[in-house]
């Protein structure tokens, strides 16, 4: 069968498997509207840490105090990301832990004006709750020689 389905004014229509429309999510209009989202949730003071151990190492290495800087950090972050800085899997991964069990997470890397560097971020949305799950200087893998 021809992949060429229809033609109309000179346009023509490519099948496609929904596996490729999967496998291309998130779309520029999702990631800006999940950052959208994210901005809200901590403009509003309904964020949640994930890992608190982790995130407070991190936090010691970026040299903020949780307590008191960190919905500053993530308002600054999330106003400096936008879909270009998508840094997640296409589609994005799922979560394993307990609290926030099959939720997607997603992943943006930054050049941060208030660190001067890279900084990694991922977090998770829930039904208005930003969920936390990692911020850190970036960490590129490195290629094997």
């Amino acid at each position: 069968m021809d992949d060429k389905i229809d033609h109309f004014n000179n346009y023509s229509l490519t099948k496609v498997s929904i596996d490729t429309i999967y496998m291309n999510r998130p779309s520029h209009k999702e990631l800006f509207g999940k950052l959208r989202s994210a901005r809200q949730a901590v403009s509003e003071g309904r964020v949640a840490l994930l890992n608190q151990l982790a995130i407070a190492a991190d936090a010691i290495e970026l040299e903020y105090s949780i307590e008191l800087e960190l919905n500053a950090v993530l308002v600054e972050l999330l106003e400096e990301a936008g879909p270009a800085d998508y840094a997640g899997t296409r589609p994005p991964q799922r979560s394993y832990d307990q609290e926030i069990r099959d939720l997607e997470l997603f992943a943006f890397t930054v050049e941060s004006r208030r660190f001067k560097c890279r900084v990694y971020f991922k977090f998770a949305l829930e039904q208005g709750m930003f969920w936390l799950v990692s911020l850190h200087q970036d960490r590129p893998v490195k290629e094997e020689p």
